[in-house]
């Protein structure tokens, strides 16, 4: 007996054109740090505090927590705040205790101890296999979930399948510009 598969459909038009631009956003990312050591990629080389292996594990986090939200809705990105903790405390950085996600939020920012270049790029590489696999699968581009409650989400608005997509690509070609500057001002070299 031989087993058959079914091969995949082809993505139709609309979402290969999405994860073709997001590809080319994710390149343009991942190109700035070729060549790069591990302290290279730490470093920050101008008055912010971003570094080009922040930068990645940045995009990768949001891209992996959008795409969750795509397949759970907003449950897969809850913002919770510790008791007695207001989102007014939290703004002011004047809070008792932060809670876990803003916590990671600051550290996906930076090369934190142990980490290493290629690994952050390798998981950001997973993030970016998972997402295709999402997009392919999901039925339906306008299939919507209602945002989870934060201070920079409207109460009650939803995003599209769509919407998050573009996001994620808009994120990740934002962060690449700014990686550019980096790399450059690092040691004056050009990711194009």
């Amino acid at each position: 007996m031989t087993a058959t598969t079914t091969p995949l459909s082809p993505l139709d038009a609309e979402r290969a054109d999405l994860l073709d631009a997001l590809a080319t956003a994710r390149s343009a990312l991942t190109k700035t740090v070729r060549g790069l050591s591990d302290e290279q990629a730490g470093e920050r080389p101008t008055v912010s505090a971003l570094c080009l292996g922040g930068l990645i594990k940045h995009v990768a986090s949001i891209e992996e927590g959008w795409m969750r939200f795509v397949v759970e809705g907003p449950s897969a990105m809850r913002y919770d705040l510790p008791d007695g903790v207001t989102w007014d405390d939290l703004a002011a950085g004047t809070a008792r205790e932060f809670p876990q996600w803003a916590i990671d939020h600051q550290n996906d920012f930076q090369l934190l101890p142990g980490e290493t270049l290629a690994g952050i790029v390798a998981r950001y590489e997973r993030v970016a296999a998972r997402s295709e696999e999402v997009i392919a699968s999901v039925p339906d581009l306008s299939a919507t979930h209602t945002l989870p409650e934060a201070p920079w989400n409207e109460p009650g608005a939803v995003r599209s399948v769509r919407r998050v997509l573009t996001h994620v690509i808009a994120e990740t070609a934002q962060h690449a510009g700014h990686a550019d500057i980096l790399r450059e001002t690092l040691d004056g070299q050009k990711s194009t």
